[in-house]
């Protein structure tokens, strides 16, 4: 199949993918995004589609990952863990609530310093991973292959863990 012929095909079948991409983000303008994304990499991956087979399947396959990608990237990079805010009870009175952030300080404190701790070459893919960074981004910014950036964070937590032994619960 030619670039031509892929182009025209996908274009025919471009405009059945407007409702479902409404139906995933449940707002027009990031449908428009997400069906724009779609079209961009199924142009650029046309060497990937097999001929003979379901183009619109192919192509809502890729929409949904995309989707799914960029909803899972959204969620981990925005949320924020911290353990002061959980409360124990949430139906208690406030009024007989009293916290202590002295705790979550200190371990924050010892955890930062666990970190500081580790080798360059370890920190910094466990730093970007621990942030929301995949594998393959932080393979990309670094240069390296996506098995050493595996290997280094494993390394990491595992340097971590005989570090921060005393914060491990016993079994």
């Amino acid at each position: 199949m030619t670039a031509i012929e892929f182009n025209n095909k996908v274009q025919h079948v471009a405009q059945t993918l407007r409702p479902a991409a409404i139906n995933l983000t449940k707002d027009l303008d990031d449908a428009k995004d997400l069906v724009q994304e779609t079209l961009l990499k199924a142009l650029s991956n046309r060497d990937k589609f097999k001929a003979g087979t379901n183009l619109k399947a192919w192509l809502y396959t890729i929409m949904r990952n995309t989707f799914i990608n960029n909803y899972n990237k959204i969620t981990k990079r925005s949320s924020n863990v911290d353990s002061g805010d959980y409360l124990l009870y949430s139906n208690a009175d406030d009024s007989f609530i009293t916290q202590n952030k002295g705790v979550a300080t200190f371990v924050m404190q010892d955890i930062r310093k666990a970190i500081a701790g580790l080798n360059k070459d370890h920190r910094t893919p466990f730093i970007m991973y621990y942030v929301g960074y995949k594998y393959v981004e932080i393979a990309d910014r670094l240069q390296i292959p996506i098995g050493t950036v595996k290997n280094r964070i494993h390394i990491a937590r595992k340097e971590l863990k005989n570090v921060l032994t005393v914060y491990q619960h016993e079994a």
